[in-house]
């Protein structure tokens, strides 16, 4: 039984959520964007749903730690927002992924997304937002003992997931002026792009260094005192 709980939790994100973005790019058009986050959202929250202990003070503990979580790095975003680019939203994720495991990782990056969207706007990229800063919580959350307490291997997956991001995002770029794919747009998008995609991977080596020791330290101590 946990080892299917455990094979799901790798399909949804890996295999069904780009799946659901990709079949929702064919059937509706942009303006019914709304059904597709709604669809994401409800996998999104299943392997972190799955992953509850029996103990419900536990799942309200670790509920609110993820909130909160959350929320910091939504206000990072706002706050930020002045320069273009350059937020601690991937850095947030990846820290959330490290210490609070892969599914709260993914959460956090889509409901980042999802959330500060009402503030920035939302649309058909908000799927993709919701994905690619998913992907990148979920991956650390697999490889997190490797980034814990190593910078150069955690600058490392800040440059990585800098450059993950933004040719999801090109994809998504691509997908929408030819509705459908063309690989000479897409790498056209991707060098045009590349200025952008170096502000990416900066700011979250920046933010990595800078959050991931204070933020990790406190996350460390109330998993222990909790028992989460």
């Amino acid at each position: 039984m946990n080892k299917l709980k455990s094979i799901f939790t790798y399909l949804i994100p890996i295999l069904f959520i780009p799946a659901i973005i990709a079949i929702g790019m064919k059937i509706f058009d942009e303006k019914k964007y709304a059904f597709i986050v709604l669809i994401i959202v409800v996998f999104t929250m299943i392997p972190f749903f799955i992953t509850f202990e029996n103990d419900k003070r536990i799942n309200t503990r670790k509920t609110v730690v993820l909130g909160v979580i959350i929320a910091l790095s939504v206000a990072g975003r706002f706050l930020f927002s002045p320069l273009p680019f350059f937020k601690p939203v991937t850095a947030m994720t990846i820290i959330c992924g490290i210490y609070l495991g892969k599914e709260n990782g993914f959460v956090c990056g889509a409901m980042t997304a999802l959330i500060s969207n009402i503030y920035f706007g939302q649309g058909i990229w908000t799927p993709f937002q919701m994905f690619a800063w998913g992907i990148i919580g979920f991956l650390a959350g697999i490889i997190g003992k490797y980034l814990d307490n190593n910078k150069l291997f955690l600058s490392f997956y800040g440059l990585f997931s800098g450059v993950l991001f933004s040719l999801l995002m090109d994809l998504w770029t691509v997908l929408w002026w030819e509705r459908g794919f063309n690989i000479s747009r897409y790498l056209a998008t991707v060098i045009s792009g590349l200025p952008i995609m170096g502000v990416y991977m900066v700011s979250n080596v920046l933010f990595l260094l800078l959050l991931t020791k204070p933020i990790g330290k406190k996350l460390k101590r109330i998993k222990i005192k909790y028992g989460i």
